[in-house]
């Protein structure tokens, strides 16, 4: 498949977030990219998105009691 080179201004912080981001992915920063683009065309990272929002909404019962725990143990600081 043939590439074409885009260009884009992005603040600095978000350059390296990105670079780094690929870094760890073992990716270059286009392919980073073309990854980025193509779960977002396919409806991937939104469906990802709706199913933490439904884990949470489903259990924030057990998370909110977990924190009620935590933060009544005698002894309990934050580090």
């Amino acid at each position: 498949m043939a590439k074409t080179q885009l260009g884009a201004r992005v603040d600095a912080d978000i350059a390296e977030l990105a670079k780094k981001r690929a870094a760890d992915l073992g990716l270059s920063i286009g392919d980073y990219l073309a990854r980025l683009v193509q779960d977002d065309a396919s409806g991937l990272r939104a469906r990802a998105v709706d199913a933490a929002a439904r884990f949470l909404a489903e259990h924030q019962s057990v998370f909110d009691e977990a924190e009620d725990a935590q933060q009544g143990s005698p002894g309990a600081r934050a580090a």
